[in-house]
């Protein structure tokens, strides 16, 4: 089993199973991948989901180059001719809060899962790059969109372009991973993170993740505005009087997503 999916206490743990490949991605672990992503959008049971890989050397080392072949189609018939895009992060988009927990190396393709999680810690082995430029190619599930908005434009240059390799402390300074921790420590970090956001209200999570990127794309204005209509959606919700209630009680709040 090249992938592992579990949940406990409404947080879903995604492991990449291939240490001995240093859990690099081939048609069968990006298809297992795919199934993962739909599952953490469609199951109401998950409310956050963590992602890492198996071992202590690699998170993801990308995509399995002895495994993976040039496709036969030519780019129009994958763009046009299939039902589904068979895009590394395709059904990734979802209000769930995902916590990426990078345990080793995170190149190519790992990183770029990493970059589309909302949340990255990493351990104090972790390294990170994007190379595809010293191959002849560019990242092409994100890479060159989602990291200068994690870590501005700058210093996401000097990644791409040099395709230069970085470790935990200065992934930490560049803002790419909130925290590093001991690697024994990494899992347990995670899940710490995972388990308090899984006690709040799962609404108000989703539309503080939705709000905030819709933010990053529009106008201040316009972002004011509809962070102003969520506020009036959720203000007559059954969770929104349940953690009133709770707090004038002294107990922990039941939230039930309604």
């Amino acid at each position: 089993m090249s992938l592992i999916f579990e949940v406990v206490d409404n947080v879903a743990t995604i492991t990449l199973n291939r240490p001995e490949a240093m859990n690099s991605i081939d048609p069968e672990l990006r298809a297992e991948l795919k199934s993962a992503w739909r599952r953490i959008h469609e199951d109401d049971s998950i409310r956050v989901a963590i992602i890492t890989g198996a071992g202590q050397k690699a998170f993801c080392a990308g995509a399995d180059l002895k495994k993976t072949m040039p496709p036969k189609e030519t780019f129009a018939e994958l763009t046009f001719g299939r039902a589904e895009s068979d895009h590394l992060l395709v059904g990734l988009t979802t209000d769930k809060p995902l916590i990426c927990a990078v345990n080793g190396y995170a190149m190519g393709g790992g990183m770029e899962i990493a970059l589309a999680c909302d949340i990255r810690i990493a351990s104090e082995t972790a390294q990170f790059a994007l190379s595809e430029v010293r191959i002849g190619s560019l990242p092409g599930a994100g890479g060159t969109q989602r990291l200068p908005r994690a870590i501005g434009a700058s210093n996401a240059m000097l990644l791409l372009l040099t395709g230069d390799r970085i470790d935990a402390a200065e992934a930490l300074r560049m803002g790419l991973v909130s925290k590093v921790v001991a690697a024994d420590d990494l899992l347990p970090a995670a899940l710490e993170v995972a388990n308090r956001i899984a006690r709040n209200a799962p609404l108000s999570v989703r539309a503080t993740k939705r709000l905030v990127y819709q933010g990053l794309d529009i106008p201040l204005q316009a972002g004011m505005d509809a962070e102003r209509y969520a506020f009036g959606l959720l203000r007559d919700t059954e969770d929104r009087l349940e953690g009133r209630l709770a707090f004038q009680e002294k107990r922990p709040p039941v939230y039930k997503g309604r």
